[in-house]
């Protein structure tokens, strides 16, 4: 049995009975996870941002090319990851609950959105140029984005059934395999729902400011270092 069968299998006794099980039989935490994840990101958000202003950062001092290396590869992962979402979200605005889309960066991974989520979350983390914050970021990404994938796989499920199905057997449900890419000639995008997806996806570019001038206010020693970290 592949890897992809096994979700397939996976995903359908998630849900009771039959794959037209009702949302209020998913788990608590997940439905949870779900319908407030935009207040819990910007929360948590709010959280990282807190921690990063108060604490002093032993890396650059003592690593200095290790340091600037990080803020590199940072800033590429958040460029990769905010292009990434903005090209998903041509394909994806206006059409996820009427459409199963399985164009452009859906023919190569089941959840491009995450995935590009992911390279930009790890992004904004090196460009913290702190190891500990950034395995912070990584940390909270894995406890909450594997279970609100498992509620969009059981929501998908629900409104496609064995179209769905099919597409779980065929496409792996995170890491894009590239040998599967297609895209058609032409396709519709609906501007003003991809126009808030593409402001959504600024956030990552203005994270990385923020950090930025939070540090200028650091250097300037307006703002006292309560912790030490790597």
């Amino acid at each position: 049995m592949s890897k992809n069968e096994r979700e397939v299998l996976q995903m359908q006794s998630a849900l009771p009975g039959t794959i037209q099980a009702r949302p209020r039989e998913e788990h608590v935490m997940t439905r949870f996870l779900t319908d407030y994840r935009t207040r819990i990101s910007q929360f948590v958000g709010a959280l990282f941002v807190l921690l990063y202003t108060v604490s002093g950062k032993l890396l650059p001092a003592e690593h200095a090319a290790l340091s600037g290396a990080l803020f590199l590869l940072g800033c590429i992962l958040v460029g990769a990851g905010a292009v990434g979402r903005i090209w998903c979200a041509q394909y994806i605005a206006g059409y996820k609950n009427g459409v199963l889309v399985r164009e452009g960066p859906y023919s190569i991974c089941r959840n491009p959105l995450y995935f590009f989520s992911l390279l930009g979350c790890i992004g904004v983390g090196l460009c913290t140029e702190s190891l500990v914050l950034t395995l912070l970021l990584g940390a909270l990404y894995a406890l909450e984005y594997p279970l609100v994938i498992r509620s969009e796989e059981a929501r998908l499920s629900r409104l496609f059934g064995a179209e769905y199905g099919q597409y779980v057997r065929e496409v792996p449900r995170f890491l894009p395999d590239l040998s599967l890419y297609h895209e058609p000639v032409d396709y519709v995008v609906k501007p003003k729902v991809f126009r808030h997806a593409v402001r959504d996806v600024m956030w990552f570019i203005f994270a990385v400011g923020i950090l930025e001038c939070i540090e200028g206010i650091q250097e300037a020693g307006l703002i006292p270092a309560l912790l030490q970290l790597y």
